[in-house]
């Protein structure tokens, strides 16, 4: 199954098992979020919406990212544009690498911190449920501007 149908998929379920309908403004919502890498501001995600589904209202995109965000299937991370970014965490993690000279997001699937997560789950008495991973440094281009 092609990822972006399989991200879709398991996001509608989500809403379903959690009592919501799948309308279809939810549905060119999820849509877009997906299509998109889930890495866009609210109002990023209203001009893509409104491109293909006009009649989508600016509050129907903000309560759709609230419902989504409250499910625990997308977080609003702030990188220092001002702005919130909503990122994609229906698999219950998210990696980013950051660089910090030129600020450039870099993504990773691979995940990491299994061992860290079972370490948090043992020493603090608490359940991981999901993380975001951000680690901060020189990205290629930076490490080489800074050779010369």
């Amino acid at each position: 199954m092609d990822p972006t149908n399989e991200t879709l998929t398991v996001l509608q379920k989500a809403l379903g098992e959690n009592g919501y309908r799948l309308t279809e403004s939810r549905r060119v919502i999820l849509e877009a979020l997906v299509t998109s890498g889930g890495h866009l501001t609210a109002d990023g995600l209203v001009e893509v919406v409104n491109k293909d589904s006009p009649n989508v209202g600016r509050m129907t995109v903000y309560r759709t990212l609230d419902l989504l965000c409250n499910l625990g299937l997308l977080r609003a991370v702030y990188q220092g544009t001002g702005a919130a970014h909503f990122i994609l965490m229906h698999d219950g993690h998210h990696h980013h690498l950051i660089c910090s000279q030129c600020e450039r997001v870099i993504e990773f699937d691979e995940c990491v911190a299994g061992e860290m997560t079972e370490s948090i789950n043992e020493r603090f008495g608490f359940q991981v449920q999901g993380h975001l991973l951000e680690f901060y440094g020189l990205c290629s281009d930076c490490l080489g501007d800074s050779a010369t």
